[in-house]
């Protein structure tokens, strides 16, 4: 499978973590900063919480893993939390602003 073709399903994938306190998922809120796949499909992910004190801080970094990992052709997964840029609503994509009430 082409790296192209494996990110798409690897975002899909992504886009079923949902941050439990809040009803949308983690690529629409802008969580997710980068997704990176090797030639070998490997999948290497920045991604931030929306904040440092966040309840769920070890379970949704845990969870966009544990999807990653059930998708077929990755071969291996590394979830990076950065805090920097620190994440705002301006980062959310508009459906989730529009879920949300924002728009």
């Amino acid at each position: 499978m082409d790296t192209e073709a494996l990110r798409d399903k690897v975002i899909e994938a992504i886009k079923t973590v949902y941050d439990p306190e809040i009803p949308v998922d983690v690529w629409e809120l802008g969580l997710i900063y980068d997704v990176e796949i090797t030639d070998d499909s490997k999948v290497f992910i920045n991604m931030t919480l929306t904040a440092p004190s966040c309840p769920s801080a070890q379970e949704i970094p845990l969870e966009v893993d544990q999807k990653v990992r059930s998708v077929e052709g990755v071969e291996d997964v590394a979830v990076n939390v950065v805090w920097d840029p620190a994440w705002d609503r301006s980062m959310m994509s508009e459906t989730a602003l529009v879920e949300l009430g924002f728009m």
